[in-house]
């Protein structure tokens, strides 16, 4: 018989915000105006106007399809539109957080939250242009620190001189 184990739950679950594409879609629009004036000059150039609708649709889908989600365990990334891959990171491998806000996200009402962990797969991981970001921060130290204390986990930082620096 399994023992009774503590119940994963879902806290947050969140994809990067459109506005991500901004450039591309600018470059779209430009790119269509342009093969419309070469058209003009050059008909058969106006076949290539089914490029920019496939290249904003593929960006699209290449940021509706990132999704992050924050258990009480772990933080899961997926990403992929064709294939998908699902990586984890578990919450006590978590070391530091850093929130950034550039103007155009706090116009926006973004930010991008940049995570710095001992999982040797992912050492830096960045969640880019999420809304709430202030709380999704705060919800994940939170859980950091639960899962720390949970698993009895402490982190210990060596510097050049190996002399140890042990962090809370």
């Amino acid at each position: 018989m399994i023992s009774a184990m503590s119940e994963e739950n879902s806290l947050w679950k969140g994809s990067p915000s459109q506005w991500l594409n901004l450039g591309p879609f600018t470059a779209a629009i430009l790119l269509t105006a342009g093969i419309i004036v070469g058209g003009v000059f050059f008909p058969p150039a106006f076949g290539l106007l089914v490029v920019p609708p496939l290249y904003l649709i593929w960006k699209y889908l290449v940021v509706r399809m990132e999704v992050f989600e924050l258990t009480n365990e772990r933080l899961r990334i997926t990403r992929g539109v064709i294939n998908q891959k699902i990586d984890e990171i578990e919450l006590y491998r978590v070391k530091d957080s850093l929130m950034i806000r550039s103007w155009w996200m706090r116009l926006t009402g973004l930010s991008s939250i940049h995570l710095e962990t001992s999982d040797r797969t992912m050492p830096q991981l960045v969640i880019p242009a999420i809304k709430g970001g202030t709380e999704m921060r705060e919800l994940l130290r939170k859980q950091v620190e639960l899962q720390r204390d949970k698993k009895r986990v402490r982190e210990m930082d060596f510097d050049d001189a190996g002399d140890a620096d042990f962090g809370d």
